[in-house]
């Protein structure tokens, strides 16, 4: 785990792998990155606006939970998209099969999830109140 945290920050150790691949493969691995990064950024809006403009809902700490639940999802897809840019990256210089994850998948389905919950938390608010 260390010597992959290590190869974040360390450009000539991943340059001493493999071969200069085409320029265009890099960029393209950097793009990627780039669109990780703004999908955690964008979680991480929504974590403190969720703290900050959300009235009260209907069960207790439902609306720091939700915070807590989107800042924490914004930081583990930033520490995904270094992880992934790097393995990515080592694989296109060494000629090997590109890194596969479910990640994206896991993404999709716990906002899909929390999206699910906040409807039925803003119908039992909007049902509820008399």
């Amino acid at each position: 785990m260390w010597q992959s945290i290590r190869r974040w920050f360390d450009p000539r150790e991943l340059r001493s792998v493999g071969s200069t691949p085409d320029y265009r493969f890099s960029l393209a691995n950097e793009r990627t990155f780039l669109a990780w990064l703004r999908t955690g950024l964008a979680l991480v809006a929504g974590g403190l606006a969720a703290a900050q403009f959300l009235p009260p809902l209907p069960l207790a700490h439902l609306r720091e939970l939700i915070a807590v639940a989107l800042l924490l999802l914004g930081g583990a897809v930033a520490i995904h998209a270094v992880d992934h840019w790097a393995r990515t990256e080592r694989a296109i210089r060494l000629g090997e099969e590109l890194p596969a994850s479910r990640f994206p998948a896991v993404l999709a389905l716990t906002i899909g999830l929390g999206a699910v919950l906040l409807v039925a938390a803003v119908l039992a608010r909007a049902f509820g109140d008399p």
